[in-house]
């Protein structure tokens, strides 16, 4: 059985909610589309969250837009009931990947809180698990700064991990290849302060409940998402 899980995470799992960690680079966002379509459940994203209650005129679309309109941040309050009503949804009965949340320990203690409640009246609901995408400095910085697209057709490469064939010029296209402004190491470097400043209390709450688990990002794309899986199925064996 474990074997299973480990390699193809079928949807016949119950995976619950997976908060799915890692730094700019770490390929974290490849990892939750992998995930998604291995075991059929959503990706639920605040900034998805928020820009649907924005377009729909909810009362708490009105809040959010009225605070970012006088340029004040959406507050851990607010941005909890929206995510309350998110897994609500019928979509999520089965688990689901949480991206940009939780992204305080004030939001892991309500989520927690929240899904304890909902287990207690019997909804089945599972204990968050948290899963990060361990990649050395060095890599990520390769990965970030050696970006290169395609204005064309969009195809992406690095100069350092995927060279085009002819530096600099898209393999289809015969395009250019463009670099994006942020792309440089600067604002690389500024981006990873912000993200360990976040992602630190968030860490250590998980990992002294026994439920946070790393794995190496820099193995191939398949036996990362099989790590995942892997590692998934473990802590639910503990939680």
């Amino acid at each position: 059985m474990e074997s299973r899980v480990r390699n193809s995470a079928p949807k016949t799992e119950v995976p619950g909610p997976i908060l799915l960690l890692g730094a700019p680079g770490s390929g974290k966002g490849t990892q939750a589309k992998l995930i998604m379509e291995a075991w059929g459940v959503p990706q639920i994203s605040t900034g998805d969250i928020l820009r649907e209650n924005k377009r729909l005129g909810t009362p708490l679309g009105l809040r959010a837009g009225l605070l970012m309109s006088q340029g004040q941040l959406v507050g851990d309050d607010l941005v909890n009931e929206m995510v309350a009503g998110r897994l609500s949804e019928p979509d999520t009965v089965r688990g689901y990947i949480l991206d940009g949340y939780p992204r305080t320990l004030a939001q892991a203690e309500w989520l927690d809180r929240m899904l304890k409640t909902r287990a207690n009246q019997s909804l089945g609901t599972l204990p968050v698990v948290a899963v990060n995408i361990r990649v050395g400095y060095t890599e990520l910085l390769r990965r970030i700064t050696g970006r290169r697209n395609c204005p064309t057709c969009q195809r992406i490469y690095n100069v350092y991990l995927n060279p085009p064939r002819v530096d600099m010029v898209c393999d289809v296209e015969g395009t250019p290849l463009v670099a994006r402004p942020d792309d440089v190491e600067a604002v690389f470097e500024e981006r990873m302060r912000v993200y360990e400043a976040l992602t630190a209390p968030v860490v250590e709450h998980y990992r002294a409940q026994g439920r946070f688990v790393e794995v190496d990002g820099e193995r191939p794309v398949d036996e990362v998402k099989a790590a995942i899986a892997s590692a998934v199925f473990k802590l639910r064996q503990l939680v």
